[in-house]
């Protein structure tokens, strides 16, 4: 792969997934001092990974009981 490829390659994963900063600032908490900004961008980003969670664990559950998606046909 060439550095020209590599660096279309970086550029399309960053738009199509929308990052804009180190991949690793979001995934683990960090000892560094962060600002007050990127504290509640990362308290938010979590509570919204577990309204989905549960959003999906609810769809999940409700395919079980019911045997369908919920969805009028």
């Amino acid at each position: 792969m060439t550095q020209q490829e590599h660096d279309a390659a970086i550029a399309a994963f960053i738009k199509n997934r929308g990052v804009t900063r180190c991949p690793t600032a979001c995934a683990v908490p960090t000892n560094a001092s962060v600002a007050a900004a990127d504290r509640e961008a990362l308290r938010r980003r979590a509570e919204e990974q577990e309204a989905r969670r549960e959003e999906r664990r609810l769809r999940e559950v409700w395919r079980y009981r019911f045997g369908h998606t919920g969805h009028a046909a």
